[in-house]
């Protein structure tokens, strides 16, 4: 085995592949969120053009059927919306649980890229180390061995 082996390299490569999925998953919850929170707006947005349609068009209703019509057609919007408001007020937990994961993920494997980079160093010294006593050595021999 060689001495510069990191004992912890499939430790690291686990994390790295646990990193990747909860980039995945951030990613999806992302999408998930800001998909709702767009049809939120724009749901709100039709609604808010509905209303000053009917605003205008109030004078010229007829009879108390059409208001009616209206007026349940409001009431379910508003439900919608407010549903639609969960959905995304969910999604968002939802994407900051997934934030969260894909933070103490990436720290994991910081802290073993660290650790890695930390005993090659290590590793490179004792070799720098062990080559300098090498010549040290081979000087000492070669001064005994001319005199």
């Amino acid at each position: 085995m060689n001495g510069n082996a990191f004992k912890l390299q499939q430790v690291l490569v686990y994390r790295n592949e646990m990193q990747k999925l909860c980039k995945q998953e951030f990613a999806s919850a992302k999408q998930g969120f800001e998909t709702a929170h767009d049809e939120l707006l724009r749901e709100v947005e039709r609604v808010r053009e509905l209303t000053q349609e009917f605003c205008n068009r109030q004078q010229h209703l007829d009879c108390i059927d059409e208001m009616r019509m209206y007026s349940d057609f409001f009431a379910r919007k508003r439900e919608e919306i407010k549903d639609q408001k969960e959905r995304v007020y969910h999604l968002d937990l939802v994407l900051s649980d997934r934030r969260e994961e894909l933070l103490e993920a990436t720290k994991d494997k910081k802290v073993l890229e660290s650790l890695k980079q930390k005993k090659a160093m290590e590793f490179r010294k004792e070799m720098i180390q062990k080559e300098r006593n090498f010549l040290d050595e081979i000087s000492v021999q070669k001064k005994v061995e001319s005199k």
